[in-house]
């Protein structure tokens, strides 16, 4: 879909959404979910501005393992680790893909001619190549080789990924990477065990997995992505993930946003206000404004305010319609009939700014019609009207008579009312608005009415196909959207009888999906023998593979987001063309073409073989490695179409530490243009408002009474990304409590226990400072969480949590201490979360120092004499009686420098 506009304009609405990844903040997630084909670009091809770049297969290898260890280390994933390949795709998602790499193959080549042109002289070896991402490729199958290796490598090696089971579901497996993730957590929903409570991490860069995360209606999912930025000189993007900042979205917030955004229905409709119905119904809209299978409706822009318009529609037809549109990813059509029939009043209205423009033409040069074409049509037309009226039939315009009319002369003109022939007028050139646009895009020389339901028709399955593979999975593998543009909202009508059916058929094989998306420049990424295809003149599908083509940017502002005329692939062709080169490949290649299932893998210390190297010059087999496999069959993740379930937790009774919540705090919503910098200008748009309500109990509010109940205390605070912390003083601007304690005291207060606590009168100059430092979190959390705190009577100062330490007590039982920061911030009181039950099952659990230091493990020393040093435990038997560990050190020799400093400094002496 529209990624980056899409992901922007809901992140400036709901500007709370996202939250930058913070090292001792992360919520502990059971399941972390890759998608992998970004950081394999990342990796791969970092600057494509660079014609001078060029990468080594083995650098790429070597940073794509790097950036895995990264995001598994960030997000500590407690039961399932998944990697996800793209996989061959399905026929409707190939038509993007190839759209996407004839545009990249000309891009390169443009950008090589200017050098060239420019007289810069470019590097001898092959530049890297991006469409070999693509399944199928000696790339890709080297990758996977080495993915592997890599994990094989980590689960052997690496006591962090251990306890988790790993699935890695690679290019030859078919399916796109999210949605092959999808299929794996509805299977998982679907079992009588599942933990509703189960927290999920889903990294990717793609806007549609908002989406998907929404269909699964799980309550604790986030979504781990890099930061973006938006404005500004385009920038290299940054390849190193310790140099990356990255964000979590937060879907628990989300979706209450999205709550907000609908709540004037809760008074509206008759039937059951269902938030889980409202989230469907609103991906449903979602997929209207831009996807990755059909073209946008025409004029319908995320960047002109398109879903506002889709959401104040649904707010103004839902309740007349009974029920909801989506039902669990199948459309009720008589009701999605009648939204977009609401909705088609904007076609009227987008073309009423031509029609405007053109009764000022007409104005200035005495004509009324737009062009001939449209006079006639209308003298047509009036003909047709009163015909109709003289046999009692209601006022229409047919597309045929329209058609007809074409190249017939023009009638003379009678003198109606001026408003009724406006309206006949406006009616004669919307409709010769619409039919040009058909005409020129589609190529088609008479717009019938025949034509016309076609057009709808196509769109409405293109819509149910979609929903299908986001809530239940690919239905059909061989369906597409046949056409480069999408209908006329207003043109869409009676569809509410639409019979739409599937065949499930099966997806392409590997060199079937590559010869149907890649341009002849990337011909070198196929087997010979299918090369001539693309390049023969007595190819029997040469048609496919222009050398030159035409875009259109069709009402968008960026290249990147232009249509690519290129034809569509005949499927039947392109195979019967095939078949007489598979005889020709080699025995590898063949290997290649095939589809496999997917690897689910875990440690087991009783299993130990060595594991041979894909690239032993670069990387070394693996000695003693203890990994053990299972193969998970193609379709065992696939879930009955009717079995797709919604499972509720009772969010208010526990807080899962790091997933957002709006509850804690009572406060107002509403929607203004408050210039919300989200990112680095501000937002252009509305954006949801949140105000805290005002306490109007005096007694509460109180100094003496906020100390009493917040002093000593852990709180949370930077609501809603609620973050613990210690609060060590209290001030109303006047008056300040602070603790007492001795230096380097950092305790928490239990219970009704009164801490050592003091009390000051602030002088002028600290009066100031308060004021400033109200002022200064007022405008922080207006300008960036668009967050009204209004009036403030008190400012509570505490040390945010940093981290936990381990403490042994007499008994050689280990519990983990809270440890603070020594850095002291301001809190506006009324932002302050307290008395709620948290939830971090990472901590609840009390442990011996044999659980923490098992027999073997690898250990490094943090005191005095051998600081760095690594070591292996070799006996824990006296950690009862002694709180005692018996640990080998392997004490390096120091390197002598001597030499390399009287070098570099020849002047210095010791």
């Amino acid at each position: 879909m529209g990624v980056p506009k899409f992901y922007r304009w809901i992140s400036e609405r709901y500007p709370c959404l996202s939250e930058v990844v913070k090292e001792h903040q992360i919520p502990e997630f059971d399941n972390l979910y890759l998608d992998m084909n970004g950081i394999i670009h990342q990796c791969s091809h970092p600057n494509d501005d660079d014609v001078h770049f060029r990468i080594s297969d083995d650098k790429i290898f070597t940073d794509i393992f790097h950036y895995l260890e990264v995001l598994f280390r960030i997000i500590k994933p407690r039961k399932v680790f998944f990697m996800a390949v793209d996989g061959v795709a399905p026929r409707a998602k190939m038509n993007q893909q190839r759209g996407r790499r004839f545009r990249s193959a000309k891009e390169a080549e443009d950008k090589i001619k200017k050098a060239i042109e420019k007289g810069e002289t470019l590097p001898t070896e092959a530049r890297f190549d991006s469409n070999c991402i693509t399944p199928g490729t000696e790339f890709m199958a080297r990758l996977h080789e080495h993915l592997k290796y890599f994990v094989n490598m980590k689960i052997s090696t690496d006591k962090s990924w251990q306890g988790v089971t790993i699935y890695f579901s690679g290019h030859e497996t078919p399916g796109e990477g999210e949605h092959k993730i999808m299929e794996f957590i509805r299977s998982e929903k679907a079992k009588p065990d599942h933990d509703p409570n189960t927290r999920h991490c889903l990294y990717g860069l793609d806007a549609d997995l908002i989406m998907l995360g929404l269909t699964s209606h799980e309550a604790h999912f986030s979504l781990l992505r890099e930061e973006v930025r938006f404005g500004g000189k385009k920038t290299q993007r940054v390849c190193a993930p310790e140099e990356t900042t990255f964000h979590l979205l937060h879907l628990s917030l989300m979706r209450e946003y999205i709550d907000y955004e609908f709540s004037a229905l809760k008074e509206k409709i008759t039937f059951k206000y269902d938030i889980e119905k409202i989230i469907d119904d609103w991906i449903l809209m979602g997929f209207l404004v831009g996807n990755d299978f059909i073209p946008h409706l025409p004029h319908l822009h995320i960047n002109h305010d398109a879903l506002p318009l889709l959401y104040g529609t649904y707010i103004a037809i839902l309740p007349e319609l009974g029920g909801y549109i989506n039902e669990s990813g199948h459309l009720n059509l008589p009701r999605f009939e009648r939204y977009l029939v609401k909705l088609s009043d904007f076609d009227r209205e987008h073309f009423s700014e031509v029609f405007v423009d053109l009764k000022w033409f007409e104005s200035k040069v005495g004509n009324k019609y737009l062009n001939e074409a449209a006079g006639v049509a209308a003298e047509e037309a009036k003909n047709f009207k009163e015909k109709r009226k003289s046999k009692g039939q209601e006022n229409s315009l047919s597309w045929a008579a329209l058609d007809k009319s074409e190249g017939e002369g023009v009638a003379s003109k009678d003198n109606f009312e001026d408003e009724t022939e406006d309206d006949d007028l406006f009616e004669t050139e919307f409709r010769q608005y619409k039919r040009t646009y058909y005409m020129t895009k589609m190529g088609v020389d008479v717009v019938s009415d025949e034509f016309l339901a076609d057009q709808a028709a196509c769109y409405v399955q293109a819509i149910q196909w979609i929903l299908h593979y986001y809530y239940h999975g690919v239905q059909s593998w061989s369906w597409y959207y046949p056409y480069h543009y999408a209908p006329f909202l207003s043109d869409i009508r009676n569809i509410s009888t639409l019979k739409i059916h599937f065949e499930l058929g099966k997806p392409f094989k590997p060199f079937e999906q590559l010869l149907a998306v890649l341009p002849s420049a990337s011909k070198n990424l196929l087997p010979t023998c299918y090369q001539h295809l693309m390049t023969s003149e007595d190819s029997p599908i040469i048609e496919y593979y222009p050398p030159d083509f035409k875009t259109d940017l069709n009402g968008k502002q960026q290249e990147w987001e232009a249509v690519v005329l290129i034809p569509f692939i005949d499927e039947k062709r392109l195979l019967e063309a095939m078949e007489t080169c598979n005889h020709s490949l080699k025995k590898e290649e063949r290997k290649r073409n095939q589809h496999s299932e997917c690897l689910m893998c875990w440690y087991d210390k009783d299993t130990e073989f060595t594991y041979s190297s894909p690239w032993p010059e670069k990387f070394p087999a693996i000695e003693r490695c203890c990994t053990r496999y299972k193969i998970i069959s193609l379709d065992a993740w696939r879930v009955d179409i009717n079995k797709n379930r919604i499972t509720k937790v009772d969010q208010k009774a526990l807080y899962f530490c790091g997933f957002p919540t709006l509850k804690h705090i009572k406060h107002k919503f509403f929607l203004k243009k408050s210039g919300v910098q989200v990112f680095q200008q501000s937002s252009r748009g509305e954006n949801m408002m949140l105000e805290i309500s005002v306490n109007t109990e005096p007694d509460e509010l109180s100094i003496e009474n906020i100390a009493s109940s917040v002093l000593g205390k852990s709180v949370f605070v930077n609501w809603p990304h609620l973050e613990e912390a210690r609060v060590v003083a209290v001030s109303d601007g006047e008056t300040k409590f602070y603790l007492e304690e001795p230096p380097g005291t950092q305790k928490v207060y239990l219970g009704k226990t009164a801490p050592p606590s003091k009390v000051i009168q602030l002088a002028d100059k600290e009066q100031s400072n308060w004021t400033k430092e109200i002022q200064g979190i007022s405008e922080q959390y207006l300008r960036r969480k668009g967050i009204i705190i209004n009036e403030t009577s008190a400012v509570v100062y505490a040390q945010l949590l940093t981290g936990r330490k381990y403490q042994v007590n007499q008994n050689g039982e280990v519990h983990l201490e809270k440890q603070w920061s020594k850095q002291i911030l301001p809190f506006v009181y009324q932002t302050i979360v307290k008395d709620i039950r948290a939830f971090d099952s990472r901590f609840s659990s009390i442990k011996t120092l044999g659980d923490l230091f098992p027999l073997r493990s690898m250990v490094f020393m943090l005191g005095t004499p051998y600081y760095g040093c690594t070591g292996e435990v070799q006996d824990s038997g006296d950690v009862i009686t002694e709180g005692r560990i018996r640990v080998v050190f392997s004490i390096p020799c120091e390197p002598n420098l001597d030499a390399l400093i009287q070098n570099q400094h020849p002047s210095w002496r010791p």
